[in-house]
């Protein structure tokens, strides 16, 4: 376990350098920096505001000093929002990220999970072409339209919740479900499909031979091993959301991570668009790593060694 675990540690350092090392480069090779839309300033002031950010220094000295703050956990400080760090934007901006994001999660895990063992024990009924049909909606309509409807129905005609901002629990009904909703249609598909799949195997029909309840069939044997590929999804999906979803953000005007990401983007403001990448891919990494401990939990079949 060890030996897999430094192994693993090993891997997520890598990754996680690739991926800053890529994204840095990537992001100066775009035409202009953040200062080329101000116009106005002098000459002699802009070329001080370089020196201030380190922009007047060749590339790649500019990646060791980068790298160097990296390993202090310094994200550095944003060059568009005045005298503010890259780190307390994430500290400010995570904590509602992470709230929608977990929530719009388990109501996906656990009605996609829900949903797919039912589907899956009654192949072939009405709630089995049910979920189908709610797979499929959910899976090829974008998370942005739902929330569109729900803003417009929910909110302009009902009035039942408010359209945009934060602060109450009620603003976090419409973008949990407008997140939610493709998570549940996507888990509850693939649940379906593993359902079907063990179904199928001789050592399910070996435990129904030796007289096993149906419900022990069902929990101890079939539930166990069909759940291992949402295990695997839900991780990734836990990184992705949790981290924060930019256009869900920026539809209810929600102050997560999501965005200062694409404000960060369109401002070219290097540090932030480091600063966000790197937390985005730490957080994948990790959860990966949660992933593959859970998978050994699971099925003891698995062996990490």
């Amino acid at each position: 376990m060890l030996n897999y675990s430094l192994k693993r540690a090993g891997m997520a350092i890598l990754t996680i350098w690739v991926v800053v090392t890529i994204t840095f480069f990537l992001m100066h090779a775009i035409p202009g920096d953040p200062f080329t839309d101000q116009k106005k300033i002098p000459p002699e002031i802009m070329e001080k505001i370089k020196i201030k950010y380190g922009l007047d220094k060749p590339l790649i000295v500019q990646y060791g000093t980068y790298l160097k703050n990296l390993l202090k956990g310094d994200l550095g400080i944003s060059m568009k929002y005045k005298n503010r760090s890259v780190n307390t934007i994430l500290q400010e901006g995570f904590p509602v990220s992470a709230k929608v994001g977990l929530m719009a999660v388990a109501l996906g895990g656990i009605l996609g999970v829900l949903f797919g063992i039912i589907a899956g024990l009654n192949r072939g009924k009405f709630f089995d072409y049910f979920v189908i049909v709610i797979a499929v909606i959910g899976v090829s309509v974008p998370s942005f339209v739902f929330a569109a409807l729900f803003q417009y129905a929910f909110g302009v005609k009902l009035k039942w919740f408010p359209v945009a901002r934060w602060g109450t629990p009620a603003h976090y009904v419409m973008p949990v479900l407008a997140l939610g909703l493709r998570q549940i249609a996507y888990i509850a598909r693939m649940m379906r499909t593993s359902m079907l799949d063990v179904l199928g195997q001789d050592y399910i029909k070996t435990a129904k031979a030796k007289g096993l309840s149906r419900h022990q069939v069902t929990w101890k044997h079939t539930v166990r091993n069909a759940i291992l590929p949402v295990v695997t999804i839900l991780g990734v999906s836990i990184a992705g959301i949790v981290v924060g979803s930019f256009v869900i953000e920026s539809i209810f005007a929600i102050p997560g991570i999501g965005k200062h990401y694409v404000q960060s983007i369109t401002q070219q403001d290097y540090t932030l668009i480091m600063g966000t990448t790197v937390f985005y891919a730490i957080i994948l990494v990790v959860m990966m790593f949660i992933v593959d401990i859970v998978y050994g939990l699971v099925d003891p079949r698995i062996r990490l060694e």
